[in-house]
């Protein structure tokens, strides 16, 4: 099924706690070469019909991100990565 996907993260201004937690954890683990971390959330929407970027980045601007605090992008999924995992 066509897929697009929807990133959103916090704009750069706004503090992001979770991931200055995660930062803050890595020279636990050995990794002293990373200088930021962002979290953010990725959401799948799949379209019955060809996918309809404009519908996607409606959606995206109405119900799935806060626009005073986040910013989105939206794109077709590349099938071969789409769903992928940790191996």
């Amino acid at each position: 099924m066509p897929r697009v996907v929807v990133d959103v993260m916090l704009k750069p201004e706004i503090l992001d706690p979770q991931g200055q937690a995660v930062a803050n954890a890595l020279p636990r683990l050995g990794v002293t070469d990373v200088s930021s971390v962002r979290i953010g959330r990725r959401i799948e929407i799949e379209f019955t019909g060809q996918p309809d970027l404009d519908r996607a980045r409606e959606i995206a601007d109405k119900l799935l991100a806060n626009p005073v605090i986040e910013d989105f992008s939206v794109r077709v999924a590349d099938a071969g990565h789409a769903g992928e995992s940790n191996p």
